[in-house]
């Protein structure tokens, strides 16, 4: 057997190793070199950026929400204020079963079908790591059973929250509007305007009326606290605090016992009215009917409640007094009468025969008056008195469309009045530029005939007719109308009450003011067409009647009310202001569908003045209007061609 054996060479295998040994070190040197390049980085690169990290990590910033301004009537009465409640909220990204949980909370405390339905509505509104309230108003009782099961429902707490509260119910809920939950588009404006870090804590935000115009106002400014935490996300201590700002207080022009008196005096009609100060703009009431309750908007509305608002024929959602619109009917004719008088068409001791019936020059059509044979001589006082069309056919005519328009926008038709409310629509004062403009055809005399009795094409809003009425009784001063009497500071206390300011002003003959004066004057007495409602009243009472056709009748028929839909029958206008010789208030009401303008909408102006001027408060809604005039009440105008 043969042995072999193997000399090893161990120059070599030492040579092998001192390399190895070598790759090593360098390797060990550079990952080093890495860390300590890292740690350098680390320490000195990005100490002041990691040094905010870890503070972040250890203080939390907490937003303090402060409390939302409160708004007053005229005499100091709440109409929107703030209370604490206990809210009972989920939190879904915390929880396994959102719906298991709500059956398992529902066996502690009541949740009713329309909490989990607004619970649901919120949720598909929120993002999933936002809490969602499913209860409001918990009572002790319910907060306390609940905090003892708090162990077994992770995700869901019981939070302390301001909330918002109108007492007065649906008194004036279209003026006040309400708050709502900021939504993605609330954020995108709030974002727009820089406003975003001051909502911060914040759920709510003005969604209409006043709520929402002053919302920057009413909201105050956000605090904070720097509060330290532990690794677990548990507060330590608080290291400081800002104190937040409450919002700032409004105080109203509104008077709400006149306002409740104006709401009941429609009773179940619908409608719009609209009292101002003719000297100051100030707005004395503003109603909207039928009206709602702004609280069931405040957390959320059901789906029941909000089917039944939104699908109802009555529409109590609109904001008539600036979205609804109508045409002026007989309530345009004094400012007409006044741009004939100021372009000297229709100057003293100027009269008509009215034979009942008017002729377009040159053509055999024929525009009737509203009393068949006419009203005989007829000048420009007796004209508005009696509300005789032939007279305002002719005149309008002879002024020509132009000029009737631009002197009508001194007096606020066809353009926005500026109030202190979103959402005001402008109306229309159409000129022949419009009409080409919109319908691509030109303009014809009869339609500026029809326009001389508030007809065809012409539209206003309650807010406007009431800002023209003001602004005739203020001799051609136009103040700008605004709800907000004064505004006081929430950190101050300091109070700024609102300037009246001029927004137009038509330098007019007094004598031709005077003219159209006595003429809406005679509409409150013996021979007028609203003689009722000047009887008996201690003080005197400049007033036009109006009716605006909702549906058109055939050229020769005869309108019957009775024999018409109760809502395609014609609306009821009424325009004064009182004391006359020296007006204190002016307002337009409007009754939809109401039919006359002197018996439907007229006696509610008369309860709304009786209080204001005297303080008599009116033993009821007013009545349904007569089914035909008496001899010493003329009828309003029937339906135009």
């Amino acid at each position: 057997m043969r042995i072999t054996s193997e000399l090893k060479n161990t120059q070599r295998e030492q040579q092998l190793f001192r390399t190895r040994l070598g790759v090593s070190a360098l390797l060990v040197l550079v990952c080093f070199g890495i860390l300590a390049g890292r740690f350098f980085y680390l320490q000195f690169l990005k100490y002041d950026y990691y040094q905010t990290l870890a503070e972040s990590n250890r203080i939390s910033l907490v937003p303090i929400v402060p409390n939302r301004g409160l708004i007053l009537d005229r005499n100091g009465v709440v109409l929107a204020h703030n209370f604490f409640v206990y809210t009972l909220e989920i939190t879904p990204s915390k929880v396994e079963n959102v719906e298991e949980t709500i059956d398992n909370i529902s066996k502690l405390i009541e949740v009713t079908t329309n909490d989990r339905k607004r619970f649901k509505k919120l949720r598909d509104q929120s993002h999933n790591f936002e809490s969602v309230p499913l209860r409001s108003h918990l009572t002790e009782e319910e907060a306390a059973r609940f905090a003892v099961n708090r162990y077994r429902f992770p995700g869901v707490e019981i939070r302390s929250r301001l909330f918002r509260h109108y007492p007065q119910g649906t008194l004036g809920s279209h003026l006040i509007g309400y708050i709502g939950r900021i939504n993605d588009a609330d954020l995108k404006v709030l974002d727009e305007n820089g406003d975003l870090s001051n909502y911060k804590g914040t759920d709510h935000i003005g969604k209409a009326g006043l709520e929402q115009y002053y919302e920057h106002q009413l909201h105050g400014v956000t605090g904070f606290q720097q509060v330290e935490i532990d690794a677990d996300g548990h507060a330590v201590r608080v290291l400081s605090s800002t104190a937040p700002v409450p919002g700032d207080n409004l105080t109203l022009s509104i008077d709400s016992k006149l306002q409740d008196i104006a709401e009941k005096a429609f009773g179940n009609r619908r409608g719009a009215l609209v009292a101002l100060s003719p000297s100051t703009g100030e707005v004395l009431a503003y109603v909207s009917m039928p009206t709602y309750d702004p609280n069931l908007f405040v957390d959320g509305i059901d789906t029941d409640n909000w089917k039944l608002l939104n699908d109802s024929l009555d529409k109590p959602l609109i904001n008539r007094p600036l979205r609804g619109i109508y045409p002026p009917g007989s309530t345009f004719k004094p400012f007409v009468a006044l741009a004939g008088l100021h372009a000297g068409k229709r100057e003293p001791p100027f009269s008509i025969s009215d034979p009942g019936v008017y002729f377009l020059p040159g053509s055999s059509h024929q525009y009737r008056d509203w009393k068949p044979g006419g009203h005989g001589s007829v000048d420009v006082q007796r004209a508005i008195t009696v509300s005789c069309d032939t007279f305002f056919y002719g005149l309008a005519l002879d002024l020509g469309i132009d000029r009737l328009a631009a002197f009508a926008n001194h007096f606020g038709f066809g353009r926005r009045s500026g109030i202190d409310l979103d959402g005001e629509l402008s109306g229309l004062m159409p000129t022949p530029e419009w009409k080409a403009k919109r319908w691509k055809q030109k303009w014809y005399p009869g339609e500026t005939i029809i326009t001389g009795i508030g007809q065809g094409y012409t539209l206003v809003t309650p807010m406007q007719l009431a800002q023209a009425t003001a602004i005739l009784a203020n001799n051609g001063t136009a103040i700008k109308p605004h709800l907000v009497a004064s505004i006081q500071e929430g950190g101050s206390g300091a109070a700024h009450p609102m300037v009246p300011q001029v927004v137009d002003k038509v330098e007019l003959d007094p004598k031709h003011v005077q003219l159209v004066k006595d003429g809406m004057l005679g509409v409150t007495q013996p021979g007028g067409t609203a003689a009722s409602i000047g009887a008996n009243a201690p003080y005197l009472i400049a007033a036009k009647t109006g009716t605006a056709q909702v549906v058109a009748i055939k050229q020769g028929q005869k309108y019957n009310a009775s024999a018409i839909d109760e809502r395609h029958r014609d609306h009821a206008l009424f325009i004064a202001y009182a004391p006359a010789d020296d007006p204190k208030i002016a307002l337009a009401v409007i009754v939809e569908n109401g039919g006359h303008g002197g018996s439907a909408a007229g006696p509610i102006a008369r309860q709304v003045m009786d209080y204001f001027l005297l303080g008599k408060e009116p033993p009821g809604p007013v009545s349904e209007a007569p089914a035909a005039a008496s001899a010493t009440t003329p009828s309003e105008p029937e339906p135009h061609d």
